[in-house]
C-alpha cells in the first residue's frame, strides 16, 4: 500500500506554516496602509488597514485553532477536535463584525460633521497599488493550499483576502476622487468597504455552520451506489454522513445473504468501508451488517 502523501501525514503543520506566511504578508500590508492612511488623512485607507488587520488577527487565531483541531481524540472528545477549525471561521466573522461597526461609525461621523480633506502623493498611491497585488497573490496561494490540504479555515480566509483586494481597489478609487476635491467620496468608500465585509462574513457563516450542526456531507445516493458495487452487498440503507474534508464521516447499513458466515460478512463490510473511503474521500466509515 502506498504511503500517505506528506499533505495527509502532516496536514496541521503544513496549514500552520501557510498561516504564518500569510500573517507576515498581512502585517506588511497593514503597516503600508496605515502609513498611507495617516499621511494622506484618509478614512477610507485607514478602514482598509483595519480590514487587513482583521486578516492578520484571524491568521494568528487560526494558527492556534489548527493546533487544537489536530489533537488526537481523547476521553472528553472521542470524535476528535475537527470542529474547532470551523469554530475558528466563526471567530473570523466576529472580527469582521467589529470592523464593520467601526468603519460605518467613523464614516458617518465624517459625513455629518465637516469636510474631510485628503492629501495623497503619487508615492502613496503606488504603495496602495502594491498592497492590492500582495493581497491578490496571498488570496490565490491561500485558496490553492486550502484546497490541497482540505482546510476549510484556509479557504474561508482566502475569501476574506480576495475581498480585501477588492476593498483596496475601491479605496484607491475613493482616494483619487477625494484628491480631486470630492471629499465625501472617502467616507462613502469606507461605508462600501463595510458592506463588502458583511457579504464576506455571511459567506463564511454559510460554510462553517453546516459542519458545526452535522449537516449531511454527501448525498445518500452516492454512498448507496458505491456500497452496492461491492460483491455480496444486496442493498445499502440507513445512510448518514457529516463533516467536511478531510474529516468526513459516514455510517451505512448493508444487507448480505443470511447464509453468509460471520467471517464472510465481516470481509464484505471491510471492503465496503475501504471502497467508500477511497472513492468518496471519507475519513471514517462505520458499516453495520444485517442478514437479508
Amino acid at each position: 500500500m502506498p504511503s500517505p502523501r506528506p499533505e495527509t501525514r502532516d496536514r496541521p503543520s503544513l496549514v500552520r506554516r501557510v498561516l504564518f506566511g500569510l500573517l507576515v504578508a498581512n502585517l506588511i500590508v497593514v503597516l503600508a496602509k496605515l502609513f498611507v492612511g495617516i499621511a494622506a488623512n484618509s478614512l477610507a485607507v485607514l478602514s482598509g488597514a483595519l480590514d487587513s488587520a482583521v486578516d492578520a488577527l484571524s491568521n494568528g487565531l487560526a494558527m492556534v485553532l489548527v493546533r487544537v483541531a489536530s489533537k488526537a481524540p481523547d476521553e472528553d472528545h472521542p470524535y476528535g477536535h475537527d470542529k474547532f477549525e470551523a469554530l475558528g471561521t466563526l471567530a473570523i466573522v466576529g472580527f469582521l463584525s467589529v470592523s464593520c461597526f467601526e468603519l460605518v461609525r467613523g464614516a458617518v461621523n465624517h459625513l455629518v460633521s465637516s469636510r474631510h480633506p485628503v492629501t495623497v502623493s503619487d508615492f502613496q498611491l503606488a504603495v496602495l497599488v502594491l498592497t492590492i497585488g500582495t493581497s491578490v497573490v496571498v488570496a490565490w496561494y491561500e485558496q490553492r493550499r486550502g484546497t490541497e490540504l482540505g482546510s476549510q479555515l484556509l479557504i474561508a480566509d482566502a475569501r476574506h483576502t480576495r475581498a480585501d483586494a477588492l476593498v483596496t481597489v475601491g479605496v484607491l478609487v475613493g482616494v483619487l476622487l477625494a484628491r480631486q476635491g470630492w471629499w465625501w467620496a472617502d467616507p462613502i468608500v469606507a461605508i462600501a468597504v463595510a458592506l463588502v465585509i458583511v457579504r464576506v462574513a455571511y459567506g463564511i457563516v454559510l460554510h462553517a455552520v453546516p459542519v458545526l450542526v452535522d449537516q449531511r456531507a454527501l448525498p445518500p445516493g452516492a454512498i448507496q451506489e458505491t456500497a452496492e458495487t461491492v460483491s455480496g452487498v444486496k442493498s445499502a440503507y440507513g445512510i448518514r454522513s457529516r463533516g467536511a474534508p478531510p474529516g468526513r464521516y459516514a455510517e451505512v447499513t448493508i444487507a448480505v445473504d443470511r447464509g453468509a458466515n460471520v467471517a464472510d460478512a465481516h470481509a464484505i463490510a471491510d471492503e465496503v468501508e475501504e471502497r467508500l473511503k477511497r472513492d468518496l474521500q471519507l475519513h471514517e466509515v462505520i458499516v453495520h451488517v444485517e442478514p437479508c
